[in-house]
């Protein structure tokens, strides 16, 4: 179910997570109630009783329907667990991490509500049982290879790495290799699709198909054309190869995992407006000329380039994901922009934005599951200074810059700049710092070391992820209201 953003909620009534949930007991309980009636009254976070003694529950100043009581319903909900949309990364090449167990009682305490993991770590996994974080688990690069020549490894892998733990541990997607296309050799690149082909029918075998997603991640270089937003394409190079693994995505229902990470376009062009564009901090914006929408940040400009290369390719379909995105908050002196500052201003403002469900311009009324990089710092990690500080808590599990994902202190919904349709007539080009640093040097945080070690990406599709457990109870709970109005 996707919520579009109704604009009558306010924010600040139901971002308390306990308050939410009171809110949501008392509906369900004057649902109940013979006397119970809407009136169409401003909305408070309270519900009311008159007089009369009938429990009257303000909504809106409109006469109700229950198309407009379901979005309210479903707003309150999120607010008070997990959301599913915003995953992190959770990479271990590190000296100095806590306990799995500790992780994961971490976790529990935000609205994070999926989880990548770079390779299929049991005692990660073990320890996220029961805990209905959806995990992402991944076979590396190195696995390719055998996975795609011999049916029988991608049986063994899956009977090793997930038939063990499933469904204590949700499981919810596994993804074949890592940046394959930007990494990998011909060899690897060439048989990368029947290596994921041949892990899908092991899943199948084992009546997990439908359960649990199998795709690949790629950085942004896979397009060769990122501006504007709407003219995005694919790198011709690779336009074949990419066609099967989109074919594969459309027909498995999983999504196509993309890198987006504005910290490394600002590497590039680091004036002031180009770093307010990429913190969704207030700017001029800038304007697309083959849509006439007015791009107000970095991260939508970048996915809808994305979204647009899909599109041409005809895989409109086909969701995506964003499997990492983050921003350093330590760098080299050569690393322009990478401190606690700025770091804390993209991921809060990113965070609000998913939350606001405003989506991007090409994908509005719905926010893209999107995986934070990363949960811990990893001091291992070789290469720029920045690789080693993307971390958003401390090996003590407090957090190093506050972002309100904890249950407790979530922040409002959003205050990010919304895209305008038309752009102002002073508005600079969609020039300066491209959406995709394809020429650049310099290249996203590597996940692992090297780059054929076991990695993983994340989550599943939409349609999989949003139906746990938690979200068919849900659905039960609407029918009920249904039968009640």
């Amino acid at each position: 179910m996707e919520m579009k953003n109704m604009g009558w909620v306010k924010p600040d009534d139901i971002a308390d997570e306990e308050n939410g949930r009171v809110l949501f007991q008392n509906v369900l309980s004057s649902l109940s109630n013979p006397k119970f009636q809407f009136c169409p009254s401003p909305f408070s976070s309270k519900i009311q009783n008159v007089n009369n003694g009938t429990t009257q529950i303000p909504l809106m100043a409109s006469p109700p329907s229950t198309s407009s009581f379901f979005p309210f319903l479903f707003l309150l909900l999120q607010t008070a667990i997990s959301q599913s949309y915003i995953g992190v990364n959770y990479g271990i090449v590190a000296d100095n991490l806590p306990p799995p167990s500790a992780s994961a009682k971490l976790l529990q305490s935000t609205s994070i509500g999926k989880v990548r993991l770079y390779g299929s770590d049991p005692t990660i996994i073990k320890a996220l049982a029961n805990t209905g974080i959806g995990i992402t688990i991944g076979a590396s690069n190195g696995d390719i290879p055998a996975m795609a020549a011999d049916p029988g490894f991608a049986k063994g892998w899956l009977t090793s790495n997930v038939l063990p733990y499933y469904p204590a541990s949700k499981i919810v997607l596994i993804n074949v290799g890592n940046e394959v296309l930007q990494y990998g050799d011909l060899n690897t690149k060439s048989q990368l699709l029947l290596a994921m082909q041949n892990l899908q029918t092991a899943l199948d075998g084992a009546s997990l198909g439908g359960k649990i997603k199998v795709s690949t991640v790629h950085s942004m270089t896979v397009l060769g054309q990122s501006e504007p937003p709407s003219a995005g394409r694919f790198d011709p190079s690779i336009v074949d190869l990419l066609k099967g693994f989109l074919e594969f995505n459309k027909a498995n229902g999983s999504p196509f995992m993309i890198n987006p990470y504005p910290f490394f376009a600002y590497q590039t062009d680091p004036r002031p407006e180009t770093l307010a564009f990429c913190l969704f901090q207030p700017n001029a914006g800038r304007p697309d000329s083959g849509t006439n929408i007015n791009y107000m940040n970095m991260f939508d400009a970048q996915v809808d380039a994305v979204r647009s290369a899909l599109n041409a390719m005809d895989f409109k379909e086909v969701e995506i994901v964003v499997a990492e995105t983050g921003w350093a908050y330590k760098g080299d002196p050569t690393e322009a922009g990478a401190t606690v500052e700025n770091a804390k201003a993209y991921n809060g403002n990113l965070i609000s934005h998913l939350r606001s469900m405003v989506g991007t311009p090409l994908m509005p009324g719905k926010s893209i599951d999107t995986y934070l990089f990363a949960l811990y710092d990893e001091d291992l990690k070789q290469g720029k200074g920045s690789e080693r500080y993307f971390g958003i808590y401390k090996p003590d599990l407090t957090p190093i810059y506050d972002l309100g994902l904890s249950k407790n202190s979530q922040g409002p919904l959003a205050t990010a700049p919304t895209p305008t349709m038309t752009p102002p007539a002073d508005a600079p080009a969609i020039g300066g710092a491209s959406t995709l640093p394809t020429n650049s040097t310099v290249a996203p945080p590597n996940s692992t070391t090297p780059h054929d070690s076991p990695t993983a990406r994340v989550n599943a599709s939409k349609n999989a992820a949003r139906f746990n457990n938690l979200d068919i109870c849900l659905a039960v709970v609407f029918l009920a209201i249904v039968s009640m109005l």
